[in-house]
């Protein structure tokens, strides 16, 4: 759930290539990362915190799904444990970088039922975010990290305040918060699930972004998104 470094534009969506395929040995990493992701996935002991309003019920409206980028590779077990096993219906598009890096995350999302968008600031800007309405406006949750693809880490970025006053749609913050994990030596501080340990869940409660809000608000509630993940997602 890439960068959300995507703002709303008059301007011709970007005729730029993105690569489609993904070579043998990325699709072959691809379904490995899967595997392993699920095994250790499974292990772990829940603990569930459900502020947002929304998967206690009958199905509603869909949301903007939004956590920080090192935590990318659980959300994705989570958001098929705790929100598709209840709910089947519900489907999740999800924002993933132009690059060619972001194809080996596409592939992976694939594998998780996650359908990719892809785009970012630089490439595909306004093409992803017209993609992203279309899903919702079939009734897919839509799926972004705020501080991808290349950070600052734990800085939301403006596309997803921006997503969400386009398409009216509700963001929930999505935490998972691990006892026991590994850092990766990357500009997010990848974190790594070891087996067995404890993950507490919380899907926050949803913020609204008003149609005719303007510069000042939007950054007002860029702020309060923020503070909020940091708060989840303490180090």
């Amino acid at each position: 759930m890439d960068s959300a470094r995507v703002q709303p534009a008059a301007s011709k969506p970007s005729g730029r290539i993105v690569p489609q395929r993904v070579k043998w040995h990325g699709r072959l990493a691809a379904r490995l990362v899967h595997t392993l992701v699920t095994l250790v996935a499974a292990t772990l002991r829940y603990e569930l915190r459900n502020r947002s309003g929304f998967f206690n019920g009958e199905p509603s409206t869909p949301i903007i799904l939004t956590g920080w980028h090192n935590q990318l590779a659980l959300s994705l077990f989570v958001y098929r444990k705790f929100v598709q096993t209840t709910h089947p219906s519900r489907r999740l598009a999800a924002l993933v970088s132009a690059s060619r890096d972001g194809g080996l995350l596409a592939r992976i999302l694939e594998l998780f039922g996650v359908q990719p968008v892809r785009g970012s600031s630089s490439r595909r800007g306004a093409q992803a975010l017209l993609e992203l309405t279309s899903w919702a406006e079939q009734g897919h949750d839509l799926g972004i990290t705020p501080d991808g693809p290349r950070g600052p880490c734990y800085r939301v970025q403006e596309g997803v305040v921006a997503l969400a006053q386009l398409t009216g749609l509700p963001i929930v913050t999505l935490s998972c918060s691990l006892d026991w994990k590994i850092r990766l030596r990357s500009w997010d501080r990848f974190q790594v699930p070891l087996p067995f340990g404890r993950c507490r869940v919380e899907f926050g409660e949803a913020i609204r972004v008003p149609r005719e809000a303007d510069a000042a608000e939007r950054e007002r509630i860029r702020l309060e998104l923020e503070n909020r993940l940091k708060s989840l997602s303490a180090d």
